[in-house]
């Protein structure tokens, strides 16, 4: 586990402020300690200090993960977020939206949002800016793009995309046959 350069944490912190804004500082400094992003093998993870210090006795090669996987780093130096992240992005997100029962089984089955699957959603959020999916009950399902603000989807047709998918919770159902 090594330490993010310069160059991938501001990526790093670029990507996340697209879902939660200035409340990246709020990932560091938590109440319950100081909380930093690991490097190993093109994977971002996030853990306490400690953690990450106690990690330091295992030989690099031996370690495999330490912490929540947050994403990973492609070959052209981009960063994807993995859905694993979810659990960090949620409590902090400042864009949000809530979905319709009917349409959250077609959410989770990896397809966009309809403005006919939409329950309600946050003020003034921003064209192609990230926003944290939930169920009518404050389930956190995913997160994805807005297709459209908050004005255009008001005046939008039922059948408009407002919601550009980018990870649910049903990957990991999706991808079980993959695994084992």
């Amino acid at each position: 586990m090594r330490r993010l350069s310069e160059e991938k944490t501001r990526i790093l912190f670029e990507k996340l402020s697209k879902y939660i804004g200035h409340n990246v500082k709020g990932l560091i400094e938590r109440p319950d300690g100081l909380y930093a992003f690991r490097e190993n093998r093109g994977r971002v993870y996030y853990g306490s200090q400690e953690l990450f210090n106690s990690a330091m006795t295992f030989a690099p090669e031996e370690m495999h993960s330490c912490g929540i996987c947050l994403g990973k780093f492609t070959k052209s130096n981009k960063f994807n977020l993995q859905i694993t992240a979810l659990a960090c992005l949620a409590p902090y997100a400042q864009a949000k939206i809530w979905l319709k029962p009917a349409a959250e089984q077609q959410f989770l089955y990896g397809n966009n949002v309809a403005k006919s699957g939409l329950g309600r959603m946050s003020e003034n959020i921003d064209r192609y800016q990230g926003v944290v999916i939930y169920s009518m009950s404050d389930l956190p399902l995913g997160f994805g793009v807005a297709a459209k603000s908050t004005m255009e989807c008001k005046n939008a047709e039922p059948a408009a995309v407002i919601v550009f998918h980018q990870a649910d919770i049903g990957e990991y159902v999706r991808s079980e046959d993959v695994l084992f």
